[in-house]
C-alpha cells in the first residue's frame, strides 16, 4: 500500500519541493497551504504521516499539531516540523504537543526520505 503524505506550508516552492522528494520515492503526496486547510485534510483524508511548517497565516504549525493531536485522526500519526526556526523552546514546545521529529530549512532530500521512511515504515 502507497503510504500519503501531508505536507503544509505557505511556501509553494517548499510544498512543491517536498512533493517532488516523496513522490520520487514513490510516495503519495497531498499539500495544504495552511495549518487550517492542513487539518481538515488530515482529518477527512487517509495521511501515514504530515510535513508541516511552523510559521504560517490563519494556523501555525503549533496550533495545526495540537489540535490534530486532539482529533482521532492524529493519534499515532507523526508529524514533522519542516521549518526555518531551531529554538529550543520552540522544539521543546512542539515535543510537548506531540512532534514526531523537527527538521531545519534548507533540508536535503535524503534527510527528509531517511526521516519519512523512518517513521511510516515506507
Amino acid at each position: 500500500m502507497t503510504k500519503t503524505i501531508l505536507t503544509i506550508d505557505d511556501s509553494a516552492s517548499i510544498r512543491q519541493m517536498v512533493a517532488m522528494t516523496l513522490k520520487g520515492a514513490g510516495l503519495s503526496v497531498l499539500e495544504a497551504g495552511n495549518g487550517l486547510e492542513g487539518y481538515n485534510k488530515a482529518t477527512t483524508e487517509t495521511v501515514h504521516a504530515v510535513v508541516t511548517d511552523l510559521n504560517m497565516p490563519v494556523m501555525n504549525g503549533l496550533e495545526f499539531l495540537r489540535k490534530f493531536r486532539q482529533h482521532p485522526a492524529g493519534k499515532g500519526i507523526p508529524v514533522i516540523l519542516l521549518t526555518t526556526e531551531s529554538d529550543e523552546e520552540l522544539k521543546r514546545q512542539a515535543r510537548e504537543s506531540g512532534a514526531t521529529g523537527w527538521i531545519v530549512k534548507p533540508f536535503k532530500q535524503d534527510q527528509l526520505l531517511s526521516v519519512i521512511r523512518k517513521v511510516t515504515g515506507a
